[in-house]
């Protein structure tokens, strides 16, 4: 099968090399047993490829599965991928097949890899070794016979580089890559897309067709498109359903573009970004804020006994104090403060008397558990209970602060 029949069975569209390349790697490859590693862009297409290679292996009747790595909890994904016995964990009241088991003899697509705990991975990585795996509270080792086309739209060799994906696991992985090309490098496939997208709506709608005049085609090309083919599509759709020119000039065409083009989808983080901090990160950034700030109020302190009164520092910039103090034991001070003068009540023996303020030291609690918790009470109460917005604030990811709310009782 050439490459322009496997277009036209799998509803491929376009002309450009590095489709047609990747094409070719599948085709070549789907014969064999070889695990492939796709990558590429959200939106690109990973998973038609998938059902490419399988497709056009001696597998092909055999059973298919499209597994969403990122989509299932942590808890529980060893005994997606795996099965467990029953009694196994608290909720498992019988023995369950996993996909492995279940897709004997096929082909398992394994989407958004990247995402399996370190744990999984190992787990993974003797069943592409050794074919065998161990149902989650069983001693009884499986066999199992499945091709694993797996698939990210990270870079999986800087996870590699961070500890957060195992590196013998990507070498057996990728044994053969697999890179789809993402739609700004196939230009001049746009506009074929959009036509056909544009044709499929207007005719599920029934709605009038739809045409493009030549600054609107170039519009759509000089687009970045960050969703790939399916932002595309739904652009299209969106144009379909509620544009009443059916000639779209490029003023028309923008009202559905969006101006920003930077990408919020999931997953495309670039090395310029956040550094996404680990829980033993937070906990000693924390601390160490912590001790910062214990340190500035000692010395806020002492030169507040050393001088009798308000502090030049203070003076010049009183916010500091008032952050100093934000718990209520001292009034906030006033912008045009005047210099804090401290006298004894009785004015006769003021001279007389060397009068040394009393200060008690309060030894405050430095539980990891309890900073972690009020940290996370923290994150939620400034978004206002929205956990998504609360993890990137803390720079986890939204499954860590799942657990850990659960294990500190948050709810």
């Amino acid at each position: 099968m050439d490459i322009q029949d496997i277009k036209n069975r799998f509803g491929i569209i376009g002309n450009s090399p590095l489709l047609n390349r990747a094409i070719d790697i599948a085709r070549q490859v789907a014969p064999t047993d070889i695990s492939v590693l796709i990558t590429g862009e959200s939106g690109s297409g990973k998973e038609v490829f998938s059902h490419i290679i399988h497709q056009l292996s001696a597998r092909k009747h055999g059973p298919f599965i499209a597994v969403n790595c990122g989509a299932i909890p942590e808890g529980t994904i060893d005994s997606e991928l795996f099965g467990h016995e029953k009694g196994s964990f608290t909720g498992a009241h019988e023995a369950r097949k996993g996909y492995f088991e279940v897709v004997n003899g096929g082909t398992i697509f394994l989407d958004e890899v990247a995402e399996l705990p370190l744990g999984t991975q190992a787990r993974l990585l003797r069943v592409l070794e050794t074919g065998e795996y161990l149902r989650v509270g069983s001693s009884k080792v499986q066999k199992t016979d499945v091709r694993v086309v797996a698939a990210t739209n990270v870079d999986v060799f800087d996870a590699v580089q961070n500890g957060k994906f195992r590196e013998d696991l990507y070498y057996r992985l990728n044994t053969v890559p697999l890179k789809i090309p993402a739609l700004r490098e196939r230009k001049d496939d746009i506009h074929l897309l959009f036509r056909k997208f544009v044709a499929d709506f207007t005719a599920k709608y029934r709605s009038p067709s739809v045409q493009l005049d030549a600054e609107a085609q170039q519009v759509l090309m000089n687009y970045s498109w960050p969703g790939n083919v399916r932002q595309l599509k739904n652009v299209a759709e969106q144009i379909a359903v509620l544009e009443k020119e059916r000639n779209l000039t490029a003023q028309n065409l923008l009202h559905y573009i969006p101006q920003d083009h930077s990408s919020n989808l999931p997953m495309r983080v670039s090395k310029e970004s956040k550094e996404d901090f680990s829980e033993r990160d937070i906990l000693y950034k924390v601390l160490f804020d912590m001790k910062r700030d214990m340190v500035d109020l000692k010395k806020l302190v002492a030169e507040i006994i050393r001088e009798g009164g308000t502090p030049a520092s203070v003076r010049e910039n009183p916010q500091l104090f008032n952050q100093l103090y934000h718990d209520g034991d001292f009034p906030a001070v006033p912008q045009n403060t005047q210099p804090l003068v401290l006298h004894h009540p009785d004015n006769d023996i003021k001279n007389d008397f060397n009068f040394t303020p009393h200060t008690e030291e309060v030894e405050e609690s430095l539980s990891l558990v309890e900073k972690e918790s009020d940290l996370i009470k923290k994150a939620l109460k400034k978004h206002k209970g929205k956990r998504k917005l609360a993890a990137q604030e803390l720079g986890i990811s939204e499954r860590t602060l799942y657990r850990k709310i659960k294990e500190l009782n948050l709810n």
